[in-house]
């Protein structure tokens, strides 16, 4: 994953940013790569995950060896404009102490996914926080809100707005 020589050109091998975030069945890793072409994703059982994409025609790799086995055939991918997730079976239901193999530091370009992470001992209370049916466009009812009766005409508005309805009227 270093420098590639082709015909006497350097070609640097950038690393997008990957969030991750565990329960004791599942990792969920999302690529965050806007707008990615040609993504192409291998995943090993005894735990390594590939990702290859280019974007505005630089190229675009990851590649870890996992903290251990996975279910390739029970994992699911999710592309989207902005990102691309992936939902890693775990070959045992356990939970990782950490997401990579490697005792040194973690690569810079992996970051813990807030949004989706939820602790060891809360797994149970939040079961319904399930990412894994993968369909991220339901979207959560809002409340409408009632619209506001307006109060005067225009000129009052703005200067109540602007916090200037001190200002005399003629």
């Amino acid at each position: 994953m270093g420098p590639a020589q082709k015909e006497n050109t350097i070609i640097l091998i950038r690393h997008p940013t990957v969030k991750w975030a565990q329960r004791s069945d599942k990792i969920y890793l999302t690529v965050e790569l806007p707008d990615a072409k040609d993504v192409k994703v291998k995943l090993e059982p005894e735990g390594r995950f590939i990702f290859s994409a280019t974007k505005d025609g630089i190229p675009y790799e990851v590649d870890i060896e996992l903290y251990d086995k996975i279910n390739v055939e029970e994992s699911k991918v999710s592309s989207g404009v902005r990102n691309i997730v992936y939902v890693i079976k775990k070959a045992e239901n356990k939970w990782w102490g950490k997401l990579v193999k490697q005792e040194a530091k973690s690569p810079v370009f992996l970051k813990v996914d807030w949004d989706k992470w939820v602790d060891e001992d809360e797994e149970n209370e939040k079961a319904g926080m399930d990412f894994g049916d993968m369909d991220f466009s339901k979207k959560q009812k809002q409340k409408k809100r009632k619209p506001r009766k307006k109060k005067g005409n225009l000129l009052q508005r703005m200067l109540r707005r602007l916090r200037l309805d001190c200002i005399p009227q003629r």
